[in-house]
C-alpha cells in the first residue's frame, strides 16, 4: 500500500499546532521525504516509519522554511548509527547550498558517517528524480522567488498519480505537471508573490482536471473552512484541508 503522510502543513510561520510543510512517501522499499524542517526525525517517529527505511530526500527548493532540518536530521540519523545510504535530490541551486550548509558543519569529520549521495536534477519540465518497480517522480521548476520545482508521483504499484506543488505562483507549468492525476497537493498560502491562495488552486486543480485537491502550506491561524471553500469556488472535485499528521492511503 502506497502512503502520503503530511509530516507538517503549514506556510513559512509555524505554530504549537502546525509544523512547516513537508511530506512523507512510501511505496514498496522507498520511503521518500519531501522537503526536510524543524525536528524531522519526531515526525517520522509519530507517522510510525523508522528513519533506517527512508531512502531519499527531495529538497523543493533552498529557504528555510523548507530545508532547515536538513542538518539536524543527517546527524541525528548519523549519531543512531544508520548505515544505510540516503539520496538528496535538488536543483542544483538548492543541492550546492545544502552541500555548503554542511560543509560549515564540517560533517566530513564526523567519523563512520553513512553513505550520503547527492543528485542534481535537471532545471527542465518533467525532469525524472525517481524511476523504478515502485515510484516515478517527476518535476517541473515552478514560478517562485528562488528556483523551485513541483513533483509528479506515479506509484506504479497502485496505477496512481498524485501532484505536489510546492511553493508557486499559478502556472501552467503546474497544470501539465498535474494533468489528470488523481490528487493534487497544491499549496494555498495566500496573495504574497511567489504564491498561490485557495481560489487559484482551484483553478489549477481544474484546468488539470485532477480528481481530488489538498490544499496545504496555508497559515495556520487562516479559517479553514473559508480556505476549502475559496478553492471550492473554482474547483467542482473533492477539496481537503491537510493537517499534520493526515494520511492518503493509495490503493488500486
Amino acid at each position: 500500500m502506497g502512503r502520503i503522510v503530511f509530516l507538517g502543513t503549514a506556510h513559512s510561520i509555524a505554530d504549537e499546532y502546525q509544523n512547516n510543510t513537508h511530506l512523507l512517501i512510501t511505496e514498496g522499499e522507498r520511503a521518500v521525504i519531501v522537503d526536510c524542517v524543524g525536528y524531522p526525525l519526531l515526525h517520522i517517529r509519530r507517522a510510525g516509519v523508522d528513519f533506517n527505511k527512508i531512502t531519499d530526500l527531495i529538497l523543493t527548493h533552498f529557504h528555510p522554511d523548507h530545508v532547515s532540518g536538513v542538518p539536524l536530521f543527517l546527524m541525528d540519523m548519523w549519531l543512531l548509527h544508520r548505515q544505510l545510504p540516503l539520496r538528496i535530490h535538488g536543483l542544483s541551486h538548492t543541492i550546492e547550498r545544502a552541500q555548503e550548509t554542511m560543509k560549515l558543519y564540517g560533517w566530513e569529520s564526523w567519523a563512520n558517517f553513512y553513505p550520503v549521495s547527492f543528485f542534481q536534477v535537471e532545471e527542465k519540465p518533467e525532469a525524472i528524480i525517481i524511476d523504478d518497480v515502485d515510484f516515478r517522480i517527476l518535476s517541473s521548476p515552478m514560478k517562485h522567488l528562488i528556483p523551485t520545482i513541483g513533483l509528479r508521483m506515479e506509484f506504479r504499484q497502485h496505477g496512481k498519480s498524485v501532484a505536489y506543488s510546492s511553493d508557486t505562483e499559478p502556472c501552467e507549468a503546474m497544470v501539465n505537471l498535474a494533468k489528470n492525476t488523481d490528487i493534487l497537493i497544491h499549496e494555498a498560502t495566500g496573495t504574497e508573490i511567489g504564491h498561490s491562495n485557495p481560489s487559484q488552486a482551484g483553478m489549477i486543480a481544474q484546468k488539470a482536471e485532477v480528481g481530488e485537491l489538498y490544499l496545504i502550506h496555508y497559515p495556520p491561524d487562516a479559517d479553514s473552512e473559508r480556505i476549502r471553500l475559496e478553492a471550492s469556488q473554482s474547483f467542482t472535485g473533492k477539496v481537503t484541508l491537510a493537517k499534520d499528521q493526515m494520511e492518503i492511503l493509495v490503493t488500486k
